[in-house]
């Protein structure tokens, strides 16, 4: 069986995912540096995705969790990653694949990787990224917005 085009766009998902695996796997073996904090937000709805029922009844679709002060147990497979997260000062386990992640964004250093599904429209593509406050695991109201470099690849897909 012979491939007819190299297809760019799903080489760029699996980099990006493996960068996040990267800096994630740092974080678990050398904690945050500095003001480094992550906003990531992923689809419950994705297969894999492990979480309590009481957080997926009040995200049904997508949620965005922060991985800032507090935060245990993190470890990063090939597929994806575990955390602990405190919600309310319950410490929730939660189990994350890289398939399901929707934006990374990295506000301390206005970084941010947007993951594009084929169903979404490109009206979403110049959205910026800002820092929300809020307690770690506690998804911010909105959206991250502000000025956090996007990358998006549904503008090379055919």
């Amino acid at each position: 069986m012979s491939r007819s085009e190299i297809d760019y766009g799903r080489m760029m998902h699996r980099a990006m995912q493996g960068l996040i695996a990267d800096v994630l796997e740092d974080v678990a073996a050398h904690g945050l540096p500095g003001e480094h904090h992550f906003f990531i937000t992923f689809d419950t709805r994705e297969d894999g995705v492990e979480m309590a029922d009481w957080l997926r009844e009040r995200y049904p679709e997508e949620m965005t969790i922060v991985i800032q002060h507090w935060f245990e147990n993190l470890t990063v497979s090939e597929d994806g990653f575990t955390i602990t997260l405190n919600f309310g000062n319950s410490p929730e386990p939660m189990r994350i694949p890289f398939d399901a992640l929707r934006t990374f964004v990295d506000p301390s250093v206005e970084f941010g990787l947007r993951f594009e599904t084929q169903d979404s429209d490109d009206e979403d593509e110049d959205e910026e990224f800002e820092e929300n406050e809020g307690e770690d695991g506690d998804p911010p109201d909105e959206s991250p917005k502000g000025g956090g470099e996007v990358v998006s690849l549904d503008k090379w897909r055919k």
